[in-house]
């Protein structure tokens, strides 16, 4: 695979006008000096390895303070999850988050125009600057019941592994830090964003990178989720919401009359015998409809929302091109079905786009998180995955997600759950690698 940071037809995302029409243009000038830029990345960012850096009494001693600390660490993200947090309504446990960042010590707290909540720990200089995040949001609407109950070492909570473990860990970080007294060459800016969840569309992560820390963010990680696996490969989406209209009518009264149901169903039909490559994998599916007023009256309206996904870029492109041919297929065959009687049509709206992306295996970000895995006797597990990292990746910035520790299950479920059991090994190991990247 080509380096993206050498070119830079990679570095553009599908069109957004909510987004700046210049928002590369930093990131393209750079790509446009790889001789300069990317050995001063390998040789001296890395210096030390993990390894190596376990000889530091100050490193030792923040890790030893992570896994001190994780009992209360773990009461912490009960108290988080249950903070409702719902899709574009993060603003009250974005508002704790900020207390705690501003209680950790951290410089220069703020809330971006997106939502997200943004702190700096200077290091010795202001470059590198890492940025580690986890984002506030949960799949689940207003008005769910998010108590978290408790047996044995299982919590059961919407939203207590995704991302409730994120925002812990990464406070849980910033304490050992502290705790430790670590200096660190580069400094490391840490996020609380919004909007990584479903129809968020990653907008706290555009409006970070576009926006609020354009042009200063050097590395990314964000934690997401249990389990101690690393996600290099991010995995592209385009979301759609389908708008299926017609006269309607008396079901009986104006029968045969086209249905807007009727040709939705035909649509789904079609999306449902798409054949698509195992490798790279690439995926389908309609997640929501509706429509209708009443069983005895042909609907006006339905509409169905649909999302594809792939981590190669043309393979996205191409399920989405067969998507919007058998919308139209459906419409039609419905409307010649009845004889253009009260004829059907349908509108297909671009509701999310998730730029795919790729942090190839042999950077060094990637193989000194794997370093860092094997210096804690961590299995290295890589992974491909949806997450804030597609948008650093997209722009050839290196980037990673790692997950929190422990495990967990029902992600996105109402009966999701994490086992704290050796969660701390998590929480160690984003210490160990904070302390690397931000150098």
């Amino acid at each position: 695979m080509k380096n993206k940071l050498t070119h830079p037809k990679c570095l553009r995302l599908p069109a957004n006008p909510a987004l700046p029409a210049t928002w590369y243009d930093s990131r393209v000038a750079l790509s446009m000096k790889p001789i300069i830029f990317i050995p001063l990345f390998t040789a001296l960012a890395f210096a030390q390895t993990p390894a190596q850096l376990l000889n530091d009494p100050a490193v030792r001693a923040a890790l030893e303070a992570a896994k001190r600390n994780e009992p209360q660490a773990i009461e912490q993200e009960v108290r988080l999850c249950e903070i409702p947090a719902p899709p574009f309504h993060e603003d009250e446990r974005g508002k704790e988050l900020k207390r705690l960042f501003e209680e950790l010590g951290l410089k220069d707290v703020r809330t971006d125009r997106a939502g997200n909540v943004i702190g700096a720990r200077p290091g010795k200089a202001a470059h590198p600057n890492l940025v580690f995040s986890a984002h506030l949001d949960t799949v689940f609407p207003e008005g769910t019941n998010v108590k978290v109950t408790r047996e044995g070492t299982v919590l059961k909570g919407p939203g207590i592994g995704d991302d409730c473990r994120g925002l812990t860990v990464m406070l849980s970080v910033i304490r050992a830090l502290n705790e430790a007294h670590v200096e660190t060459p580069g400094a490391i800016t840490f996020v609380a964003d919004v909007g990584e969840e479903g129809l968020g569309d990653l907008r706290g992560m555009k409006s970070l990178f576009y926006d609020s820390l354009k042009g200063q963010i050097d590395r990314f990680i964000s934690v997401d989720g249990t389990g101690l696996g690393i996600t290099h490969i991010g995995v592209g989406s385009n979301r759609y919401k389908v708008t299926f209209k017609g006269p309607g009518g008396h079901s009986f009264g104006a029968f045969g009359m086209a249905n807007p149901i009727q040709a939705m169903g035909r649509a789904i039909a079609k999306i449902d015998a798409f054949e698509v490559p195992a490798q790279p994998k690439t995926t389908f599916n309609v997640g929501r409809v509706g429509g209708g007023t009443s069983v005895n009256a042909i609907p006006f309206e339905a509409w169905m929302e649909v999302d594809m996904r792939s981590s190669d870029s043309a393979s996205l492109k191409a399920v989405d091109t067969k998507f919007n041919a058998a919308v139209k297929e459906a419409v039609d065959e419905e409307n010649r079905r009845w004889n253009n009687r009260g004829p059907v049509s349908a509108a297909a709206e671009l509701v999310g786009v998730r730029p795919a992306g790729q942090t190839p295996k042999d950077s060094p970000i990637v193989q000194t998180a794997m370093g860092v895995s094997r210096a804690l006797q961590i299995e290295e597990v890589l992974r491909e995955g949806s997450t804030d990292s597609n948008v650093p990746m997209n722009l050839g910035i290196p980037a990673i997600t790692i997950s929190g520790g422990g495990s967990g299950t029902g992600a996105h479920s109402l009966n999701e759950t994490f086992d704290t059991k050796d969660s701390w090994r998590g929480t160690q190991r984003a210490v160990l690698l904070a302390i690397a990247l931000a150098r």
